[in-house]
């Protein structure tokens, strides 16, 4: 297997995120069934590194809760053998987890970056990534998040809440970028 310092890390794809009125309702970008897929075969089929994430909600609700069926991978963003799974409980999946030391130990440099939900745990790993000294780039394509009500009480649609999460850290912790850019960028 060719040695490569660019990997793929995926976010929180797991079939409890599909539980829109938990999580706020209206959740944008449907096209990450596609997205997400396309990255997977991208990745394997070049023999570059991919790394899975998942979230372990301390909370007994959640549908990302341990003890619930939705804390499970969806089928169509699993990994294969030799794909780790870096499992967390907080935003980022840098923090209680081994994975910047496992990146520093295979020398990856740069990574490509798709997932759930845009605005929390996509968005903290982007900028803590960058602040760790990584190039991000931003698979904008392969993300999606919920509605959401603000402090003022305004409800936000979801793809507002996702552009704007997109916005905040284009340029300043990473380069967003739309999945059709990704085999070009990683070549």
């Amino acid at each position: 297997m060719a040695m490569s310092n660019t990997a793929l890390l995926i976010i929180d794809v797991q079939q409890g995120l599909d539980d829109g009125d938990f999580y706020g309702g209206n959740r944008n970008n449907p096209q990450i069934v596609e997205n997400i897929p396309t990255l997977l075969t991208l990745f394997r089929s070049t023999h570059k590194p991919i790394f899975h994430v998942k979230h372990n909600s301390i909370n007994p609700a959640s549908p990302l809760h341990p003890s619930k069926p939705g804390n499970a991978i969806h089928p169509w963003a699993a990994p294969i053998e030799g794909e780790p799974i870096f499992e967390k409980t907080v935003n980022s999946a840098f923090v209680g987890t081994t994975l910047e030391k496992v990146l520093q130990e295979q020398g990856i440099t740069r990574l490509v970056v798709c997932g759930l939900t845009t605005n929390h745990c996509v968005s903290t790993s982007v900028r803590m990534g960058a602040n760790l000294g990584f190039e991000v780039l931003l698979v904008g394509d392969a993300c999606a998040t919920f509605d959401r009500v603000g402090p003022d009480g305004v409800l936000r649609m979801a793809e507002d809440v996702h552009m704007h999460s997109l916005t905040d850290v284009h340029g300043e912790f990473c380069q967003v970028v739309n999945t059709k850019e990704v085999p070009d960028l990683i070549k």
